[in-house]
């Protein structure tokens, strides 16, 4: 049984009619992993529609996930900060739009998702790269470095506006900060 009879991949078979040793495969037939029926989760959108909520809670994890995904997939074209200008387009490639303009500022977080599920434009799609559930993550991480650009002291808790009159924390390692003269 070990080293039982086989044909090998594209190998013409007698036992067939049509000469073929590998079966076409039923019709409407799905392979292992790829139903995907869900299509809040993996297309970002509910009926068709673009939707603006998440099918999984935003939870710090989650954020840190996004930034380190947004790090690997995006940047090299968004920037770190997303505004358009990673390295790839600073070595001549065509800039993708801003993160921060009020066109995709004002987008429901499905589209971001559905973006990076089938491309857009001279982007093409991540879907084999990265999971759904990393998209998703991606997509919150966004939002995140959109309202960074743009929030104000009204969106601050009142208990926590104290800490905001407070001079930042150095990163471990960093080089000490030196006086305007």
């Amino acid at each position: 049984m070990h080293d039982g009879p086989r044909y090998e991949p594209l190998e013409g078979s007698t036992f067939f009619g049509d000469g073929r040793s590998a079966r076409t495969p039923v019709a409407n037939t799905v392979a292992r992993g790829m139903l995907r029926q869900d299509e809040h989760l993996y297309n970002g959108t509910i009926n068709g529609q673009l939707t603006d909520t998440f099918p999984m809670p935003v939870t710090p994890g989650m954020m840190a996930r996004g930034h380190e995904r947004f790090n690997v997939f995006c940047s090299p074209c968004h920037g770190r900060t997303g505004q358009g200008n990673g390295m790839v387009v600073q070595r001549g490639f065509r800039a993708p739009a801003s993160f921060h303009d009020a066109r995709l500022r004002n987008a429901p977080v499905g589209y971001y998702v559905n973006v990076e599920t089938n491309g857009f434009g001279a982007m093409s799609d991540y879907t084999a790269q990265v999971p759904a559930a990393d998209r998703w993550a991606i997509a919150a991480y966004i939002r995140a470095l959109q309202f960074s650009q743009n929030a104000t002291v009204d969106d601050v808790p009142a208990d926590r506006r104290a800490e905001l009159d407070e001079p930042a924390a150095a990163e471990p390692g960093a080089a000490p900060a030196q006086e305007a003269r």
